[in-house]
């Protein structure tokens, strides 16, 4: 049976990205991002809510991460769900996360600042930065 688990997200960092190394070598970064919707409300008013995402890259990703974004950085960010099962007092607890595949650095047009040029891309699997045309 075809499956598909793909997530495609636009939002700012909630906080810098926080790095380690697994035993194995691998280098892993987590960090959080803040996905906004707007709309009128029924009585003309601008509603507003956000979901945050938690978010996990490796390898290159996580290097490209931890050295360019920071807390309210803007992004895209395409990957695949997650979800963790653990346990506290013998009940089952659910974490749900986004394990990040490829991102895109996008221009703040708040202030007209850019992490890197805008435009760039890097892919999980890949380990330059290429144009996006």
């Amino acid at each position: 049976m075809p499956a598909l688990n793909r997530v495609q997200l636009i939002g700012r960092l909630g906080r810098d990205p926080e790095s380690h190394f697994t035993p194995t070598g691998k280098k892993v970064a987590h960090f959080s991002i803040a996905v906004s919707n707007q709309w009128d409300g029924r009585d003309g008013e601008m509603k507003e809510y956000t979901e945050w995402v938690n978010v996990e890259a490796w390898g290159r990703l996580a290097e490209v991460c931890q050295e360019y974004l920071r807390k309210g950085s803007l992004i895209y960010l395409e990957g695949r769900l997650k979800t963790n099962k653990y346990e506290v007092d013998g009940e089952p607890r659910y974490f749900t996360k986004v394990i990040a595949q490829s991102l895109q650095f996008l221009p703040d047009n708040s202030t007209g600042d850019t992490v890197v040029e805008k435009g760039k891309v890097i892919d999980e699997g890949e380990f330059e930065l290429r144009e996006v045309s």
